[in-house]
């Protein structure tokens, strides 16, 4: 049985904050394998027009190439609809049947979770990483009490112990980073160069040869 670990999101673009979540996560839950799914279309955000979902692709192939535990996933690419995480988790175990499949979310999608379609039925069908970001509150009054006490508060630092219960939701404070895409597309529109320092080169230089978000 392996352990692998799913990231959505829109990755508008993929930085730093990203591959550090991966690193620290393969790491902290001794993960075989952490795979990144860019949304076609994340239903929930309110950005109507997001990046080429292929240019997004793009940059995470770029950004994860020299890590070989990391890879990325085109499956809400190719669905005829675009789905909601409530598919992709039921798709994802129907193909991981026998693997400990973890779905990793941001301290702002946890906040807004209650607003996900069959969120209460999300939260069931994988064990859920909750990444924090500092200087941002988190509270868990929004979900159920039968949720709650699947909580499982890991910031003192500690990692998750064996045994544990499926479909549990991991709170963990493992990277200390707070990189926002947005505040990044900003300074790009902007003009202002200090952007870079939050991207690896090869995001940057692509974003600066194909003049995304420009």
């Amino acid at each position: 049985m392996k352990r692998i670990a799913f990231y959505g999101g829109s990755f508008d673009p993929v930085h730093r904050g990203h591959i550090a979540v991966a690193d620290k996560i393969l790491e902290s839950f001794d993960l075989d394998q952490f795979v990144f799914i860019p949304a076609f279309h994340a239903p929930h955000k309110r950005r109507k027009v997001p990046t080429s979902a292929y240019d997004r692709y793009a940059m995470l192939c770029l950004a994860t190439q020299d890590r070989p535990k990391m890879s990325i996933s085109r499956m809400e690419f190719e669905m005829p609809e675009r789905p909601y995480s409530v598919d992709t988790l039921t798709r994802l175990n129907a193909e991981w049947p026998d693997d400990e499949i973890y779905f990793v979310m941001g301290a702002d999608s946890w906040m807004e979770i209650n607003t996900w379609r069959e969120w209460q039925t999300v939260l069931s069908l994988s064990n859920h990483i909750v990444v924090t970001r500092p200087g941002h509150e988190i509270s868990f009054d929004h979900v159920t009490a039968e949720i709650r006490e699947r909580i499982v508060d890991l910031r003192c630092g500690a990692g998750p112990e064996g045994g544990l219960t499926k479909r549990q939701v991991f709170i963990t404070d493992v990277v200390n980073i707070d990189i926002s895409a947005t505040r990044i597309r900003s300074m790009i529109e902007e003009g202002d160069p200090a952007w870079h320092k939050d991207l690896t080169g090869e995001v940057a230089n692509y974003i600066e040869k194909y003049q995304i978000y420009s």
